[in-house]
């Protein structure tokens, strides 16, 4: 099971980085309102986005019912070079960037290595307050980029959508567990799938934002190392998948982080199509 899952977090992944690409694609504007986004649905590659998107998101769900978060979820970093060898059809990135990918995977490899080194114990936190906490975060981040402009506004929102889907991906996780031992409720699944739907427009509305501000590889890049890195902290301290993990391993876990978000740095600052074409006029897409 755990290899099936493991193929289809790997087909999911190219799947949303040619959804980024696309959707990125069919943005005239760095900022985007519900008048932008009705214009969106009327646009064929766009839609073809929101097509792959939606495969991407069904074959990642299919992924966690089979096996941890901790295991499928940080395999949705292979999404960053494929979403920039899509977008640069063939040229080369330069060192920086390559660098970039580069530390975005060995930083998402040593979080899956480090909590499946760690032994499992039981579920030892609320999903409600954590998820909480975590609706807290996306809050700041998006008044954050309601503020800022250009790469801030890109990274602000990509980040406050990562974090709402690494939501998902934890309480999709832990329902299927629920499942599947007979301890779910029909509370429980219903108030999950309504939490589930909120986080998702959410997280898909920031998305979008983070899109329209900057490159597509770059929003890649902070969804693939934000998203997993939220949804295997839930799945260690809530979920109880890596509870054993130890200050060697809170060690690790941070130096990971700052490998991953060193290389999502790169990325935005040396991306060749963020430096070499002219920043697009600040206006509402309409």
């Amino acid at each position: 099971m755990t290899v099936l899952a493991l193929v289809l977090a790997v087909v999911g992944a190219a799947c949303f980085a040619g959804a980024a690409v696309l959707q990125h694609g069919a943005m005239t504007a760095p900022r985007l309102d519900l008048a932008g986004l009705r214009a969106l649905l009327s646009r064929p590659r766009w839609l073809a986005g929101a097509g792959l998107a939606a495969a991407g998101a069904g074959l990642h769900a299919l992924a966690l019912v089979l096996a941890p978060v901790s295991v499928v979820q940080p395999v949705g970093v292979l999404a960053v070079p494929i979403a920039v060898g899509i977008a640069l059809r063939g040229r080369w990135p330069g060192w920086r960037v390559a660098g970039g990918i580069g530390l975005c995977a060995a930083g998402v490899a040593l979080v899956v290595r480090t909590t499946a080194a760690a032994a499992p114990g039981d579920p030892s936190g609320s999903m409600v307050l954590a998820a909480a906490g975590a609706a807290v975060a996306v809050l700041v981040l998006a008044s954050a980029a309601a503020r800022a402009t250009g790469r801030l506004r890109c990274l602000a929102c990509a980040a406050g959508g990562a974090i709402a889907f690494g939501v998902v991906s934890a309480v999709l996780r832990d329902v299927s567990v629920q499942v599947a031992a007979g301890a779910a409720t029909p509370a429980s699944v219903l108030g999950a799938a309504a939490g589930i739907a909120v986080a998702l427009a959410v997280g898909g509305w920031l998305v979008q934002q983070a899109m329209a501000a900057g490159q597509p590889a770059v929003v890649v890049a902070v969804l693939t190392v934000v998203d997993p890195v939220v949804a295997v902290g839930f799945g260690a301290l809530v979920l109880g998948e890596a509870a054993e993990l130890g200050a060697a391993g809170v060690g690790l876990l941070v130096a990971a982080g700052a490998a991953a978000a060193a290389g999502v740095a790169l990325l935005a600052r040396f991306h060749p199509d963020a430096t070499t074409r002219p920043a697009p006029r600040e206006e509402v897409l309409t």
